[in-house]
């Protein structure tokens, strides 16, 4: 049975860091057509700080989540990365005193860090956000054990996802003042939360 430790999440948040450089510009783009234009730049700066954190313990992934979701809350000033610092903060609650968390336990940690995204945000499934590509990841996942199988089925997931909602519109946020304008779009967040799947497999 395939597990992972602190050591493994560090690599992972280092390859989302180094990703983002090549990201920002592409997501801030995305985000155009719909936004603000900063998601690129709100998700670069929030995972360069998640990156930067001391974290106090290599025995125990739930205080790595903890300081990640403080990070986070620190750098970020938008729903999405606040969004993100409530997804690390179950994580951490999760994971708490754990040195290892098996493969198994991704899809039941990613349904926890979606269902405490909905209830702080307040968007559902099927509003055409980054909810939909947490949810997609997750039933992918389900009863997964080895890593390798695991990191090729969240990409396969989430680039799926991505192209199903794309001729949908986007039903909350900013995005929804645009309606019928959206279907075509990608929504900012499903794409960061796809292209970092790829990015980090």
């Amino acid at each position: 049975m395939s597990t992972f430790d602190v050591k493994d999440v560090k690599a992972v948040v280092g390859k989302a860091a180094a990703a983002m450089v090549g990201l920002e510009q592409e997501l801030n783009a995305a985000d155009a057509k719909l936004g603000d234009g900063d998601t690129g730049g709100m998700l670069a700066r929030v995972i360069s700080a998640i990156d930067k954190a001391a974290i106090p313990s290599d025995e125990d992934i739930g205080a790595c989540f903890s300081a990640y979701a403080k990070a986070a809350a620190v750098a970020t000033g938008s729903s999405l990365g606040t969004l993100f610092a409530t997804a690390l903060m179950a994580f951490a609650r999760e994971t708490k005193g754990q040195s290892a968390v098996p493969v198994s336990e991704l899809a039941p940690l990613l349904v926890k860090a979606r269902d405490a995204m909905m209830a702080r945000g307040g968007a559902k499934l099927g509003d055409k956000t980054v909810l939909d590509a947490i949810d997609a990841a997750a039933q992918a996942l389900e009863g997964v054990g080895d890593t390798a199988e695991a990191k090729a089925k969240s990409v396969e997931a989430t680039a799926d996802v991505l192209v199903a909602f794309r001729g949908k519109p986007n039903k909350i946020g900013r995005a929804r003042m645009f309606a019928d304008q959206t279907i075509g779009l990608d929504d900012p967040g499903m794409l960061a939360f796809a292209k970092l799947c790829e990015a980090i497999v």
